[in-house]
């Protein structure tokens, strides 16, 4: 029997993302309802030839529903996905509110689907988008000659922090083409039009950012192996879709180039790009609208005995968020993993 489904958070950016992937993958469901918050609360959504109110996003509105798809901010998330759990919902939830939870399995079904095979809360967590790509690349990798060390820089894109972000930047790059003055940052740390800019200046005591803290935790979590170390510094570039990573890996055992190809090539939800000299090389441009990890730059690191660079770029948005949430709930489907009521 299929889901009664609701998509929480529905009119954000990830929101609008996650109904056209819905779309595209035909997820199937009996019933939609789409929730928001009271601001959004009257608008309507076209779906599937069927125009939907926006409701506000209340207790009572999860009554029936078997699978909610949520992109709520975190503090809203922590709030809303028990209650939609306990009434009978599995959430799938895209903010960082669970991810930690021993109790909440944190999944990207390319690496380790089984682990929805117990959802004691009835939560689901997706990792943050700069884990979920690069994770995709490594588990091959990893099970190719099991990772010791990952040292990774990320080229993150303007809409990884939102559709207001996005608006900056095209306002502040329209600024310079005009010659005129550029808007202050409201939502990023520092003008990103024309800059690099470290993701997040607020550092913890060990001098790292949040989001670097979590690429540790969540690598480690999602891979099964606390004994992976990672390295991370996250960065946000003025490119509007799409992760850029340069990742070097250090191995337990000797790993060869073209083992290494090998294995992402055969991987699942991997394009292997990397012909440098035919122009196949993974570039954020091109992958913005696709679901795939596109990997590229396989080379040997002679500075270790057993080290490949490689680089790894998504779609943010996509895979790294909406996509990676449906496919758990096409996986939920076939484990037949959702309680659904006749």
């Amino acid at each position: 029997m299929e889901p009664s489904v609701a998509v929480v958070g529905a009119t954000g950016a990830v929101g609008d993302v996650l109904r056209q992937v819905l779309l595209e993958r035909a997820l199937p469901a009996r019933s939609w309802k789409f929730l928001a918050s009271e601001r959004s609360a009257g608008k309507t959504i076209d779906f599937r030839g069927k125009t939907y109110p926006v409701e506000p996003l209340r207790p009572e509105a999860f009554a029936g529903v078997n699978l909610a798809f949520f992109s709520l901010p975190t503090s809203v998330s922590r709030e809303f996905a028990p209650i939609a759990a306990r009434a009978g919902a599995i959430v799938i939830d895209k903010s960082s509110a669970f991810r930690t939870d021993p109790e909440v399995p944190l999944v990207v079904p390319e690496v380790n689907a089984s682990a929805l095979e117990h959802i004691p809360k009835g939560i689901v967590a997706t990792p943050n988008c700069s884990t979920t790509q690069m994770v995709v690349a490594l588990k091959p990798l990893h099970d190719l000659a099991r990772i010791k060390r990952v040292v990774v820089a990320t080229y993150q894109a303007s809409s990884g922090n939102g559709a207001k972000a996005l608006r900056e930047l095209d306002a502040q790059v329209a600024a310079i083409g005009r010659g005129a003055p550029v808007p202050p940052p409201r939502v990023h740390a520092a003008q990103l039009a024309g800059n690099v800019v470290p993701h997040d200046w607020k550092v913890g005591p060990d001098g790292y950012s949040e989001e670097e803290s979590k690429m540790i935790f969540e690598t480690q979590k999602i891979l099964g192996d606390s004994s992976i170390l990672v390295s991370p510094t996250t960065v946000r570039v003025p490119v509007r879709v799409g992760h850029s990573e340069a990742i070097n890996i250090e191995f337990h055992r000797p790993v060869t180039v073209e083992q290494a190809r090998e294995a992402l090539r055969a991987a699942p939800g991997i394009v292997l790009l990397d012909d440098p000299a035919r122009g196949e090389v993974p570039l954020p441009l091109f992958a913005e609208g696709r679901d795939e990890v596109f990997v590229g730059r396989v080379r040997k690191d002679p500075t270790v005995p057993n080290g490949l660079n490689i680089w790894v770029v998504s779609d943010n948005l996509r895979k790294g968020a909406a996509t990676n949430a449906v496919q758990i709930a096409e996986e939920l489907l076939r484990r037949r993993l959702l309680r659904i009521n006749s």
